[in-house]
């Protein structure tokens, strides 16, 4: 696993623009706390810059203030953690305003709790790998002023969220469902999504390829017309900081009504990459969502997928190749089935001292009507059965009689 792990520092590395000379893995659990490695290992690596005249060396692990300081005095270059690297890589990629905006949001979140006692921190920015983004102009050494930027920042994202929600409330009067395409970062989200939709959007072969969030409308051959949403790639130990930043594109994700979860089924560690997924999807609370797996780039597996790797959480299986588009009608038909089934409509009213239900109902159906009644709100609301299964007690007691029978067939089964 380390050696894996250290294959997805170095194409990160390459991500981000490097010129990836050598590595060095610590194995001993003897380390020295100064440099997070051993000693012997920090001499090592010491040589090794030396030797191939590295500019820049990235930790696979966190590190402190303190620990960056002590590897810059003893190597003599840059030092930097695979947060940062991964933070530098959505700074080049961000290109709206919005991922520009959570980008740089989550650079000073970062920044900020290291700049206790490191009066060098900031005049260590300038070009190059984990630099980029705000610059010295933004960062200044006053923490009052960056937290002033932070607030700044955090009202205008959270304006952005405003507009998102109002094109899905547009979207939920129209009766769009919402399909998201989730993954590990390289999976090819994609590929597939402009198989599906033929928008032509960015789709290289690299991490972090696609950064800012693309929807696009199809219709189905049965007529359904849906909501593709292509979103950012997950990686194992995704920063805490990016995940809360981009909030507001995840938001998408936490609102859909299916979720395409896309692996590289030709990658060597698809498993651990499909389960740090389930992990995030887990964090985001989608886990009652109906999704369909898409085993992908069936193409360089030179053969069919094996039924019995079988489907993350009991969803739904499709093998393809989103380039050469083999499957890809499989996948139409599954998307079909789930957005088709397994949904009812029911009415509830909600008393004002339960909102905590109101945002549960918000967050896992799709809200079709909302009416403030003196006795508290009555919704009529669009839920799956995965739903009704995970939360349909709390909201047994608030049913009453609505437009579907089935609805109404659940509420009554419940009590």
């Amino acid at each position: 696993m380390e050696d894996q792990s250290a294959d997805e520092l170095e194409e990160l590395a390459r991500s981000a623009g490097a010129e990836v000379v050598g590595r060095v893995v610590q194995r001993s659990p003897s380390t020295d706390p100064r440099y997070l490695i051993g000693s012997g290992k920090a001499m090592e690596l010491h040589q090794l810059c030396h030797r191939e005249k590295a500019g820049v060396v990235i930790f696979n692990s966190e590190l402190t203030p303190a620990q960056t300081q002590h590897l810059e005095a003893l190597l003599g270059v840059k030092v930097i953690d695979r947060t940062q690297l991964i933070l530098d890589i959505f700074a080049q990629r961000a290109r709206s305003r919005e991922g520009q905006l959570q980008v740089e949001l989550a650079q000073l979140q970062y920044l900020l709790p290291r700049l206790t006692g490191q009066g060098t921190l900031l005049s260590r920015l300038g070009g190059g790998i984990g630099t980029r983004g705000p610059g010295e102009t933004k960062l200044e050494s006053d923490r009052r002023r960056i937290r002033h930027r932070i607030r700044m920042l955090q009202r205008e994202i959270t304006r952005v969220a405003r507009t998102r929600s109002v094109h899905r409330a547009r979207r939920d009067r129209a009766s769009v469902p919402l399909v998201a395409l989730v993954g590990y970062t390289n999976a090819g989200k994609s590929t597939v999504f402009n198989a599906l939709t033929g928008a032509g959007v960015d789709a290289r072969d690299q991490l972090f390829a696609t950064l800012d969030p693309t929807i696009r409308y199809v219709t189905l051959p049965h007529k359904t017309t849906i909501a593709l949403s292509d979103t950012v790639g997950f990686v194992r130990r995704l920063p805490h900081a990016l995940v809360a930043a981009f909030h507001a594109t995840l938001e998408e994700v936490r609102h859909a009504h299916c979720l395409l979860h896309i692996i590289d089924r030709s990658h060597p560690e698809w498993q651990a990459q499909a389960a740090a997924v389930e992990r995030v999807l887990e964090e985001l609370d989608v886990k009652s969502t109906p999704r369909v797996t898409v085993y992908n780039k069936l193409d360089l597996l030179g053969g069919a997928i094996g039924r019995a790797d079988g489907g993350w959480g009991g969803t739904a299986v499709v093998s393809m190749s989103a380039v050469t588009r083999e499957g890809l009608d499989d996948l139409v038909r599954a998307i079909e089935a789930v957005v088709s089934a397994g949904v009812a409509r029911y009415r509830l009213t909600i008393p004002p001292e339960r909102g905590d239900l109101f945002a549960q109902l918000h967050a896992h159906g799709r809200v079709l009507r909302c009416v403030q009644q003196r006795g508290g709100v009555t919704m009529d609301v669009e839920l799956t059965d995965a739903a009704i299964r995970q939360w349909g007690e709390q909201w047994a007691p608030f049913f009453i009689p609505g437009p579907a029978a089935a609805g109404r067939r659940a509420a009554s089964s419940m009590r």
